[in-house]
């Protein structure tokens, strides 16, 4: 499944609207935004990068004023982690994953169903919107581009859902990408506060994985943020499978020069 994921994620930056591709690396950008979570790389599965291929990568994201960044499954590339610590990239975070197949999905018993829709009004999206950033508390601030991004998803072949609020707007939600390389990543489950503990993450992951499944989708994955969520997702039918790893470049660091491309010498 690592494979099958890391060609996922290859997949899905190669939807970016700008994508480089250098020295077995993908990296994606949204132009308009310098938000790290936005922009980021990727290597290819069982890529071998050398250092003058992280060097070329890095000038990449500098060229744009934009912090280096990868986000990848390590066993499904082993010798890249090594040769970005050597260039000096840290770890932001590592994440487990977890994977759903149609065998595994549980859905809820129709008596217990929380009324779950998709947006289909530019009003609706907003709303869902604001719902995620205060879900998420601000880490993304409700935007117009935040909106624009979820319709985008529904609308190339992803799965937007979200539940009402029965006093007004939307209590949570999330999105589900586009398939790729057989498999789909549902991601940014979120609840308000105020309307938490009322099973809508699960509801809403459970509606958006049958969605994907019935779009011919063989798997969803995700990831998730706390030993709560994951007992939420696996009650629905996701099972773990691997990690994820997350590094940067510090600002500070200094990009490391290309090596010289003549044959070596030895001194003396």
């Amino acid at each position: 499944m690592d494979i099958q994921v890391q060609s996922f994620a290859v997949a899905h930056l190669r939807r970016r609207p700008v994508v480089v591709e250098t020295g077995g690396f993908v990296a994606g950008f949204i132009p308009g935004t310098d938000n790290p979570y936005l922009n980021y790389a990727t290597p290819l599965p069982g890529a071998e990068p050398t250092e003058r291929d992280v060097a070329a990568l890095i000038r990449v994201f500098r060229e744009r004023g934009l912090l280096p960044r990868l986000e990848f499954a390590p066993q499904a590339a082993p010798a890249v982690e090594a040769v970005l610590r050597s260039a000096g990239f840290a770890d932001e975070a590592v994440h487990a994953y977890l994977v759903c197949t149609p065998r595994t999905l549980t859905l809820p018993r129709s008596s217990d169903r929380i009324r779950v829709r998709t947006p289909q009004t530019d009003e609706e999206f907003a709303a869902l919107d604001a719902a995620l950033a205060e879900a998420f508390g601000g880490v993304f601030p409700p935007s117009a581009e935040g909106a624009a991004r979820l319709r985008r998803t529904q609308e190339s072949g992803g799965a937007v859902r979200f539940v009402p609020d029965p006093e007004g707007g939307v209590a949570g939600g999330a999105s589900c990408s586009p398939a790729a390389e057989g498999t789909a990543e549902l991601s940014g489950v979120g609840t308000r506060p105020a309307c938490r503990g009322r099973g809508i993450a699960a509801a809403v992951t459970a509606a958006l994985t049958e969605a994907m499944f019935s779009q011919g989708a063989g798997s969803v994955w995700l990831e998730y943020s706390g030993e709560g969520s994951r007992r939420v997702y696996e009650r629905v039918g996701y099972r773990p499978h691997g990690t994820r790893l997350y590094v940067s470049l510090p600002p500070t660091a200094p990009a490391p020069p290309a090596p010289p491309t003549g044959p070596a010498r030895s001194g003396g």
